[in-house]
């Protein structure tokens, strides 16, 4: 018997925000994101009710199936994002679920998981980016065929969590928890996670930003420097690109090139590290977006 917290079987036995969104009126958007598979034991969908002009989520509800851990962590999940805006809500992480409930066995880890996957999923078709979430995770050689896992997939789970045994990645994203013959190829991958630095990680160089109050000239004189000599060449080294597309007050839309463009990390390059850049060598308020 696995030992819950008060608040997961409160939400086991009481969910909240259960069902779907259809009433969707002039300048709201509803989105939803899906992962898992019946199959698997294990299946989400997300569904999202947006306001267009300011990005606040006005609505959230869930379809689950799964255990009392699936229940419970999708609806902590949709009760997390009423009221925040996407670009807030892309920064909950699964370890923010988890730590909402007041904790998860180890072995339900992978409900979390589960959880902000279909946010993702869900944001990124809000954005309108035509790529599947994580697309990585189906590429690469195949490693738990149990549960169709992949190397890529558990290689981005140990990363984001930073996990240091087989038995842990089982926990997260089930791969080994089945015939158990791939526990000996998840060790290997945690060694390899290790040895070599990740490789979405991008070290961008900065320097103090300005301690005055720039004008409208200024700031866009200053984030076409900032990208032109410290954001661009580091895109370059992987075969990206970035150009400047516009700048509306604090918002600045670029433009992903190269291999960036195609990227299924797009969004991660955006925030990680174009934004984040920005934010430090220009103004905390600035937020990134791609141009459509």
């Amino acid at each position: 018997m696995w030992e819950y917290t008060d608040k997961v079987m409160d939400l086991f036995y009481n969910p909240q925000n259960q069902g779907t969104i259809t009433d969707e009126k002039e300048g709201e958007k509803v989105v939803s994101g899906e992962v898992g598979s019946i199959a698997c034991g294990d299946a989400l969908s997300l569904h999202l009710k947006v306001n267009e002009a300011s990005g606040e989520i006005l609505d959230a509800k869930f379809q689950t199936f799964g255990c009392a851990s699936a229940i419970a962590s999708s609806s902590a999940l949709t009760a997390m994002l009423k009221g925040k805006t996407i670009d807030e809500a892309m920064n909950i992480k699964n370890q923010d679920i988890a730590g909402y409930l007041g904790g998860l066995p180890e072995e339900k880890m992978h409900c979390s998981v589960m959880g902000e996957e279909a946010l993702e999923a869900a944001i990124f078709k809000y954005k309108g980016i035509e790529v599947e979430v994580h697309e990585e995770d189906h590429e690469g050689a195949l490693v738990c065929s149990c549960f169709a896992i992949t190397e890529n997939k558990i290689k981005r789970v140990i990363r984001e969590n930073k996990l240091e045994t087989a038995e842990e990645v089982t926990n997260y994203v089930k791969a080994g928890g089945g015939c158990g013959s791939c526990l000996a190829d998840i060790d290997d991958l945690i060694a390899s996670v290790y040895e070599t630095p990740e490789p979405t990680a991008q070290h961008i160089p900065t320097t103090t930003k300005p301690a005055s109050k720039l004008t409208n000239l200024q700031k866009i004189t200053l984030i076409q420097q900032v990208l032109e000599q410290e954001v661009r060449p580091v895109l370059a080294e992987d075969g990206g690109d970035v150009e400047l597309f516009d700048v509306d007050g604090d918002r600045v839309l670029v433009t992903l090139k190269g291999a960036c463009g195609s990227c299924s990390s797009a969004m991660a390059t955006l925030k990680g590290a174009i934004e984040a850049t920005l934010k430090e060598r220009v103004s905390e308020s600035i937020v990134v977006e791609e141009a459509v």
